[in-house]
């Protein structure tokens, strides 16, 4: 014979799963042309279009604008100019740096990245990029959304809505340590909420807390554990929880709370994978040394490129890793040599560690800020924004290798040959994912919505 107690707890649960059962019923909208399956669950596996090349992304997200003339962007005119008034102002300032030829494709990369360099014949250099603002805040957002001037989902939303995950346990958009105020930059906007991106770590050395190498180390994601509940216990109260949000559900438009729903559902899965997978005491000396993951002043990019590959290794879709700040108006000979100790070891770990697990072919890694450098000086050793030219690389996921693709005028103001605007960048990066940018759409406000608008090619010169 039930209690009073017992009927009201068995009663509860049950609302919570069937909840969860009402999940099967959403539809993915657009996302992949009319006639698609209903996914039972939202972040499952979706095929794609057509054929990817890349199965995931690593963007490494420098942010601040590093200088494009600097690292790899090789301007001998401006060696030769030194000094003299530019076409559009100020003194020219030629690098500090030696630019060398690299590897067989003999493609020129500055002193600056010494070791990224070893990996040159892995990295197709984007060397005209060009984007319509010249302020970080603007910039960054429009890098990431497409757009400067409204609320929109992130590429790597995107991404996750038109794909999905491989892994239900784990979030399918990580973004490691973004910098403070931009949330932007990796939410979802109007998509549903479970594809927006999840936060792991703080921005610069707090982030040393979210990876230790013992697997008691430090609370990477908050609010995924509930250290007063047993496992059952905490099922039990979710479900309650879980009525009750569906007991608000709205009539005719419940995307916010099932949102809602789906992330408590995913964060209770989380709790058993996500401190696994973020503990790096299971790998090997050599692995962590290879990063830098183990000594300053690599010590903090090192583990974030290190598990930028155990995210991408366990199915998560898209993983951003943030690293700056770069943004040198003045010392930047002592300021960008600093950034770029910092991170260049641990990028040419993470390239040669994907390649030999064989997950380099198809992973696509991405490494780029908002915006590049004025060849011009400033403040005597520094340098402006330029919004007009820069360069971002790519490697893996289908690009050529030792290529070089577009350039900028002689002194690297201004993309002149085959200009790449950011929409044309995310065409091509979901192109690369099997997506075609113009059908992968989400209707909102009565129109239908996509990253690139009514804009972008795909860069087809690029893609091997």
């Amino acid at each position: 014979m039930y209690t009073r107690r017992d009927l009201l707890k068995h009663t509860s649960a049950g609302f919570g799963y069937l909840a969860l059962a009402g999940l099967a019923s959403l539809s993915r909208s657009s996302a992949l042309g009319a006639g698609a399956d209903v996914a039972a669950n939202p972040l499952s596996p979706k095929p794609p279009h057509f054929p990817a090349k890349a199965k995931r992304v690593i963007f490494l997200c420098m942010q601040g604008g590093p200088s494009h003339v600097d690292t790899f962007d090789y301007k001998p005119a401006l060696a030769s100019d030194d000094g003299k008034r530019g076409k559009y102002g100020g003194a020219l300032l030629k690098s500090p740096w030696q630019f060398r030829q690299r590897g067989e494709s003999g493609l020129w990369i500055s002193d600056l990245f010494p070791e990224v360099a070893k990996h040159a014949d892995e990295m197709c250099l984007i060397r005209s990029m060009h984007c319509d603002q010249p302020v970080h805040p603007g910039a960054m957002t429009q890098m990431h959304t497409g757009t400067a001037q409204f609320v929109r989902p992130s590429l790597g939303a995107w991404t996750l809505y038109g794909l999905g995950t491989e892994n239900e346990s784990l979030p399918g958009f990580v973004s490691l340590s973004p910098p403070a105020g931009s949330s932007r930059n990796y939410s979802s906007a109007f998509l549903p909420a479970i594809y927006g991106g999840t936060k792991v770590g703080g921005s610069g050395g707090r982030f040393a807390q979210a990876a230790r190498f013992n697997a008691g180390g430090g609370q990477a994601v908050p609010d995924i554990s509930n250290p007063k509940r047993t496992t059952d216990q905490q099922r039990r109260q979710l479900d309650f929880i879980q009525s009750l949000n569906r007991s608000q559900m709205p009539a005719g438009d419940g995307a916010n709370v099932e949102g809602v729903i789906q992330s408590y559902e995913l964060a209770f899965r989380m709790q058993d994978a996500m401190p696994e997978l973020m503990d790096l005491s299971g790998e090997d000396q050599r692995t962590i040394s290879m990063y830098g993951a183990d000594s300053d002043p690599t010590r903090t990019f090192g583990r974030q490129c290190l598990l930028a590959r155990r995210f991408a290794e366990a199915g998560v879709r898209f993983i951003e890793v943030t690293h700056g700040n770069w943004d040198q108006h003045a010392r930047l000979t002592e300021d960008h040599a600093a950034r770029a100790e910092a991170c260049d070891q641990p990028i040419a770990a993470l390239l040669a560690d994907l390649k030999q697990r064989d997950m380099l072919k198809d992973t696509l890694v991405m490494w780029g800020g908002e915006f590049g450098r004025t060849p011009s000086a400033q403040n005597g050793d520094g340098r402006n924004h330029n919004n007009k030219g820069y360069t971002l690389w790519m490697a893996g996921g289908g690009t050529k290798g030792g290529f070089s693709y577009g350039a900028t005028d002689e002194h690297g103001f201004e993309a002149v040959e085959n200009p790449c605007h950011v929409h044309d960048w995310h065409a091509t990066v979901l192109h690369l994912l099997g997506l075609d940018h113009t059908r992968l759409t989400y209707r909102y406000a009565g129109r239908d919505f996509r990253l690139t608008d009514v804009y972008g090619n795909v860069a087809t010169d690029i893609i091997a």
